[in-house]
C-alpha cells in the first residue's frame, strides 16, 4: 500500500460510498452511519443499508446504537473531570474508592492497583473475550459488560477480584474490564451513580441528546447483526461472536434491564453525531467538559515504553495513539487517536488534519475491525493497492 498525498481531496466521498455500498452489497454490514468532519464542518455525512433488514426498516442519520466500548471515551472524560474537581486523583489506590476490590499476582501478593492503571489498561486485568474459551473470566462468570443482565456491579467486581491478575499493575498493558472498576469507583468517591455522573459532566454540556446508559428512543435502536458463515445474521437472544481463540458474548436485551449495572466499559447507547460532538470537543480542547491541558494529556500516549497488542499504537488516557504509522500500516499522522466497539463501530481523529471521523454499524465485530473499517479509513486518505 501507498499513501496519497491528498486526503479529504473531491473524490474522497465517492470512494467512502464505494467502500459502505460493497460491504452492505457482500452482507458484512447490514447497516451504518458515517460522518467526516473537517474543523468541525461535516464534509460527509450518510446513512446507509438497513436499520432493521428483515423490517425493511432504512438506516436514518439520529440512529441510536449500542455503543459498547464507544462508551470508554465519554467515562474516560468524565473521570478526568473529577480529578480537576478533586474527587479523585490518578494515583489513588481503587481501595480507597471500593476497600473489598482486591485482586492478587498469582503469588498471592497483593498490588496497588490505581485510578490511572484503570484508565490505561495497566491494572493486569483481562476481558473474557481476549481469553480462550473456558479460560479463567469464563469459569469465574465475569461479565465484559454485554451480557448477563441484572448483574450487579458489585458481584462482577467480585468475581473480577477472584482471579488472579495478568500482571503486576504498570508492568504491561492488556485490554480489559478495568473501565467497569473504574466506574465504580467513580460512583462510590462521589456518592452518584455512573449515569448520573456522565450525563452532568459530559453528555449534557455536550448537548448529546441521545447518549444514556438506557435507549431514550426505542423506536430509533438499531437492530444487532453478527458476522456469519455467509453473511450478516441477526443477532438472537444472546448470541455469542468468535473472535480469537474465544468468542465475544453478547444479550442485546441487556439494555433494557435497569437492574444491569452501568458498564464504564461498554454499556451505553447513543447516536454517530452524540460521539462527534465528544471527540470534536476533545479535539479541539475547548474547556468545554475537561480543561485544554487535560484533553492534551488524555490524547497523547500515556505508556511509553509498554508495548499493547496493536502494532505501533501505544494508549491515552482512555482510547489508542498512533506512534508509528509505518508499524501500524496506516496512512494517519503520528499522534492520532481512535477506538471502536464490538458492535460494529469504529473512529478516529488525526488532529494533523483537524480531521474526525465517526463509523457506527449494526454488524459486530466486521464494522470494528478488519476489511471494512480499514478500507473506510484508507478511501478517506486516498490510499491506494501499490
Amino acid at each position: 500500500m501507498s499513501a496519497s498525498a491528498a486526503p479529504l481531496d473531491r473524490n474522497f466521498a465517492r470512494r467512502v460510498d464505494q467502500v459502505v455500498d460493497g460491504a452492505i452489497e457482500e452482507r458484512r454490514i447490514v447497516g451504518a452511519v458515517i460522518l467526516v468532519a473537517r474543523r468541525g464542518e461535516i464534509l460527509y455525512g450518510r446513512a446507509a443499508g438497513f436499520a432493521d433488514r428483515e423490517a425493511n426498516e432504512p438506516m436514518r442519520q439520529d440512529a441510536i446504537f449500542r455503543l459498547a466500548s464507544v462508551t470508554k471515551p465519554i467515562v474516560a472524560t468524565a473521570a478526568l473531570a473529577l480529578v480537576e474537581a478533586g474527587a479523585i486523583d490518578l494515583a489513588d489506590p481503587v481501595t480507597k474508592f471500593i476497600p473489598e476490590f482486591r485482586p492478587k499476582l498469582a503469588d498471592g501478593s497483593e498490588p496497588v492497583l490505581n485510578i490511572q492503571h484503570l484508565l490505561t489498561h495497566t491494572a493486569g486485568l483481562d476481558y473474557g473475550f481476549r481469553q480462550p474459551t473456558g479460560g479463567p473470566y469464563q469459569r469465574a462468570g465475569i461479565s465484559d459488560g454485554l451480557d448477563q443482565p441484572g448483574l450487579s456491579s458489585a458481584e462482577n467486581l467480585r468475581r473480577i477480584a477472584s482471579v488472579p491478575l495478568s500482571f503486576a499493575p504498570g508492568a504491561g498493558w492488556g485490554y480489559s474490564v478495568a473501565m467497569d472498576v473504574l466506574g465504580e469507583a467513580m460512583a462510590r468517591a462521589t456518592d452518584e451513580t455512573l449515569p448520573d455522573l456522565a450525563d452532568r459532566l459530559v453528555v449534557k454540556p455536550l448537548g448529546m441528546s441521545d447518549t444514556d446508559f438506557t435507549v431514550r428512543d426505542q423506536a430509533r435502536l438499531v437492530r444487532p447483526y453478527a458476522d456469519g458463515p455467509g453473511g450478516a445474521v441477526a443477532m438472537g437472544e444472546h448470541h455469542l461472536v468468535p473472535f480469537g481463540d474465544g468468542a465475544i458474548s453478547f444479550t442485546p436485551g441487556r439494555a433494557f434491564d435497569p437492574t444491569s449495572f452501568a458498564s464504564g466499559g461498554t454499556g451505553m447507547n447513543g447516536t454517530a453525531s452524540d460521539v462527534l460532538k465528544l471527540l470534536e470537543a476533545l479535539r479541539r480542547a475547548d474547556g468545554t467538559v475537561i480543561r485544554p491541558e487535560t484533553a492534551a494529556a488524555m490524547t497523547r500516549d500515556a505508556i511509553e515504553g509498554l508495548a499493547t497488542t496493536m502494532p505501533g499504537w501505544g494508549w491515552g488516557l482512555g482510547f489508542g495513539v498512533l506512534r508509528d504509522p509505518v508499524v501500524a500500516a496506516t496512512p494517519q499522522a503520528p499522534g492520532t487517536w481512535r477506538w471502536g466497539g464490538v458492535y460494529g463501530h469504529s473512529w478516529f481523529v488525526d488532529p494533523t488534519l483537524d480531521l474526525t471521523v465517526v463509523a457506527l454499524t449494526n454488524t459486530a465485530i466486521a464494522g470494528m475491525t478488519g476489511a471494512f473499517p480499514d478500507a473506510l479509513r484508507d478511501a478517506i486518505y486516498g490510499r491506494r493497492a501499490g
